[in-house]
């Protein structure tokens, strides 16, 4: 095989989220609140399941650990953002770029397969309540745990490295606010079959099997709740998978929406919004979701902050 003779891209140029040069201070503002009120409030959570042992339990680690990935998710995205808003030419080096391909990839590999963990969770404690103390064990979470961490850490470096053996030859305009494996595929002047085939069984094995696991841990779920006589009692059942339902439903729309579709149909404004959607709004609502209106974590809140609670 014949040297490239191509010149190496270094920088690449970002399109940016709006395109309202004089209401950017105002929009720099709005995001850096939002930014703020990802981390403080998965923060806050992080360290109510930490610190307080009555949410030492298997469900709270697992939240425990999506929390950390919200965190992630945004940090990857959000502060380089933010600070194009505020320049007039909103580059980011290509090194960034391909560290903000690996964290964003590493971040959402890890959701994808921890919510499908927290779905078995919740499937074990309602169909399986008595055998839920040995089905999952410190132990057994931890380990689970480990593997989906593990499995995110290979997904985003095989992608991450398939990157960087393409060519970069210009134009380096990416179509978007935030390095993503796609828009960036779309300025290589290489093949990047391979990059499409790895690309898609990741998001078959990864996004259609982790929905369809889930699904199954959904439908086991509900039947058990409609066998169950009283109303109290199905209600009771509910409530303790709808706020998982729901983050489920609201994750899994935006991911589907953005790769499991024909490359035609790609829209640069629609994406805009749908990646909206999965790094800033769902991390900012996952903490009120699942635990900031749950009794529990008040009550944790109300014993590690008395001074806050008053």
């Amino acid at each position: 095989m014949e040297p490239s003779n191509h010149t190496r891209v270094t920088k690449f140029i970002m399109q940016g989220l709006f395109d309202h040069p004089h209401h950017q201070g105002l929009f720099f503002g709005l995001f850096l609140c939002l930014y703020t009120a990802v981390v403080m409030g998965n923060s806050l959570i992080i360290v109510a399941i930490v610190l307080h042992p009555p949410l030492h339990t298997p469900m709270y680690f697992f939240i425990a650990n999506l929390a950390t990935l919200d965190i992630m998710c945004s940090s990857s995205v959000l502060p380089k953002m933010m600070i194009n808003l505020m320049r007039e030419k909103k580059t980011i080096s290509f090194d960034g770029c391909m560290a903000q391909v690996f964290a964003f990839t590493l971040s959402g590999g890890i959701e994808l397969m921890l919510l499908t963990v927290m779905s078995y969770d919740r499937y074990v404690a309602i169909c399986h309540p008595l055998r839920y103390v040995n089905l999952m064990t410190k132990r057994i979470c931890i380990s689970l745990a480990i593997g989906v961490w593990a499995v995110g850490v290979v997904n985003s470096v095989v992608n991450t490295l398939l990157l960087l053996r393409l060519d970069f030859c210009g134009p380096n305009l990416i179509q978007h606010f935030f390095c993503e494996i796609p828009p960036v595929l779309a300025l290589s002047c290489s093949s990047i079959y391979l990059n499409q085939v790895m690309m898609f069984l990741a998001d078959i094995f990864l996004a259609m099997g982790n929905f369809l696991l889930t699904t199954v841990s959904y439908s086991f779920i509900i039947i058990t709740i409609l066998k169950i006589q009283s109303s109290k009692g199905k209600r009771r059942a509910f409530s303790t998978c709808s706020s998982h339902l729901l983050v489920v439903t609201l994750f899994y729309s935006s991911i589907i929406y953005t790769y499991i579709r024909p490359t035609s149909s790609y829209s640069l404004d629609k994406d805009k919004l749908v990646a909206i959607m999965y790094t800033l709004v769902t991390p900012i609502l996952n903490p009120l979701i699942y635990s900031l209106r749950n009794r529990d974590i008040k009550m944790a809140f109300r014993k590690i902050f008395p001074f806050a609670m008053k």
